[in-house]
């Protein structure tokens, strides 16, 4: 018995994956033609200046603080770069950025309209990127 099945299950022709071969080639495409678009200017620091009267979207306001890591790490350690404190530093906080991106966009508007929810959105951004403890020194 099961030595038929075997058999027949040997016999059986093997039907070409299409659906799969249609999806993989879709998503090679789709990070091609990702790599290939022209990538947004980063936004400048002065653009964040006089954001009631030029709002700036949320998305665009995490990336330029994102981009600030560094800076941040510097201060929490101390240390600037080329140590391996500020390194690590750096290398954690870079890691916790899909996370604190998350938070940031369920925890504030989609558009940044006014000074005071730039300073929120960056202390809450650089507290989720680089935790200090709670000792002051």
């Amino acid at each position: 018995m099961i030595g038929d099945l075997i058999h027949r299950i040997e016999k059986a022709p093997m039907k070409f994956p299409t659906v799969t071969v249609v999806l993989v080639s879709a998503a090679l495409l789709f990070v091609l033609w990702d790599q290939t678009r022209e990538q947004p200017d980063p936004i400048d620091a002065n653009r964040l200046t006089n954001l009631r009267a030029n709002p700036v979207e949320l998305s665009a306001a995490v990336d330029w603080i994102f981009t600030q890591i560094p800076d941040f790490c510097s201060d929490a350690t101390g240390e600037g770069s080329g140590t391996k404190v500020h390194a690590d530093c750096v290398e954690k906080a870079e890691a916790r950025t899909s996370t604190c991106r998350r938070m940031l966009y369920d925890r504030f508007p989609s558009v940044v309209a006014s000074e005071a929810t730039f300073r929120d959105v960056s202390l809450t951004a650089m507290a989720c990127l680089v935790p200090r403890s709670g000792l002051v020194k």
